[in-house]
């Protein structure tokens, strides 16, 4: 009987890893499409009201996924060296971050509730509409910090699927509550029957409490995974801060954290500028980025692959393994990205109709789509190494280029284009990609020198 070959041993090893987290974030995004179809129904104030604020929704959602970062690193590599009993104790520090930072942001985000959609410069006709829109979205944060941080943990130890399946069960459950929340009672026709459909009419209040109800059972849904999982599970751990845990953790979670936090502050001014630019602009800008989403999911399907198995074989003292992993996931990546670009260039236009019956909001959505499909490949490219540098627990790097290309390019850049050249939304879309090529040389030549794999650099 023939061997497989090291590098088909390999690749059956990412595509397992990375398959599951594709189709989780196929999911999420295909329930964001239908929220944002629901919601677009409703009219261009409805989808300016629930886009308004999703920036920060970013901003929040970042930071936690930040923090997991740092558990992922840890997790990964005590499992690549064989030693269960740290990554188990990881995982009960993972469980402390959870009730702290759930809490510390549900706080927050509701004491600012009411002053945030002034804030992002919303338009004050639906100001209060955006802010209750918002209010009702954070109730549920410790779960969704549940959700978020205990999902990461439980893809450190190689188990994608459970994340996926829970993501799976959150998103019908927001489909199905959506339906029932968003719409008035009516009638249908049905086989040729009249069905009475029941609903309770909340418009886009409907839309936040379908999404509250459905983060909740997520985070109730990960928080059992986690504690029933065979290797990782904290059950029998003692709850309190560990230092020799937190420490290396932190180390390789606040960076992210801060970088992080950091570009998503930026896409906050990004939106903010943007939302000064009008509905329409505000309309295309929301229902583009939703559409955008979809085409990214090879590209962070793979990187939660990169960031594990680089880990684990970091934890090993594998060099050769770190070697091949590069040589395999960067070309698999780029490929991946080009035929999801080519598909989002083609079909902008469709796509855009799908969410708004605005010729104007589809003309301005479709043309920017079509810009940043070209620079895909480029984008996906930096993802990889990115995710790489993670799994090794090198993330000060990134944070340095990320700063960097939010604020110096982006940011200025559509300060000056928008506030003092007049210029409209395509303006702001370039400065994006000109951010996203930055970003592509700045990791190309962090891979080119090697800097990127302590391993390598300790020869």
């Amino acid at each position: 009987m023939r061997r497989r070959r090291p590098d088909t041993a390999m690749l059956a090893v990412i595509l397992t890893l990375a398959w599951p987290t594709m189709l989780e974030q196929l999911m999420q995004t295909a329930v964001q499409y239908i929220d944002t179809a629901m919601v677009g129904s409703l009219g261009t104030s409805a989808t300016a009201a629930v886009g308004a604020t999703s920036t920060v929704n970013w901003l929040v959602n970042s930071s936690l996924s930040a923090l997991g970062v740092g558990f992922l690193a840890f997790i990964a590599r005590a499992l690549g060296a064989g030693e269960a009993k740290r990554a188990r104790r990881a995982a009960m520090q993972a469980v402390l971050a959870v009730l702290c930072m759930g809490s510390l942001f549900t706080a927050v985000t509701l004491s600012l509730s009411g002053v945030i959609p002034a804030l992002m410069q919303v338009e004050p006709a639906i100001r209060s509409l955006a802010s209750a829109y918002f209010f009702i979205l954070y109730v549920p944060m410790l779960p969704r910090a549940a959700s978020i941080i205990f999902g990461t943990v439980l893809r450190a130890a190689g188990d994608t699927r459970a994340p996926m399946k829970t993501g799976v069960v959150v998103n019908l459950v927001n489909v199905v509550l959506n339906f029932l929340f968003i719409y008035p009672a009516r009638e249908a026709t049905l086989l040729g029957l009249r069905v009475r459909i029941p609903g309770a009419g909340w418009g886009v209040l409907g839309a936040a409490a379908a999404s509250a109800i459905a983060y909740t059972v997520g985070g109730v849904i990960m928080t059992a995974r986690l504690w029933r999982h065979p290797r990782i599970s904290p059950r029998g751990e003692r709850i309190r801060p560990d230092a020799a845990i937190l420490r290396p953790c932190l180390r390789v979670a606040v960076p992210n954290m801060l970088q992080r936090f950091g570009t998503s502050l930026g896409y906050v001014a990004f939106a903010s500028m943007i939302n000064a630019l009008g509905e329409v602009a505000t309309a295309a800008h929301t229902i583009a980025n939703t559409v955008e989403s979809a085409f990214y999911i090879p590209g962070y399907g793979m990187q939660t692959a990169a960031a594990t198995l680089t880990g684990n074989a970091y934890g090993a003292r594998d060099r050769e393994r770190m070697r091949s992993l590069s040589a395999m996931l960067i070309p698999i990546e780029i490929g991946l990205m080009i035929v999801s670009g080519g598909l989002l260039f083609a079909f902008a236009p469709v796509l855009m109709r799908l969410f708004s019956r605005s010729a104007d909001v589809i003309t301005l959505g479709a043309t920017v789509l079509r810009m940043v499909a070209v620079s895909e490949p480029f984008y996906g490219f930096s993802i990889i190494v990115e995710g790489m540098m993670q799994g090794v627990g090198r993330t000060r790097e990134p944070f340095l280029f990320n700063i960097a290309g939010m604020w110096l390019v982006r940011i200025v850049g559509t300060f000056l284009c928008t506030r003092l050249l007049g210029l409209g939304l395509v303006s702001a879309w370039g400065c994006m990609i000109a951010h996203n090529l930055l970003l592509f040389g700045l990791y190309l030549l962090c891979y080119v020198r090697g800097t990127w794999n302590p391993l390598q650099t300790a020869d």
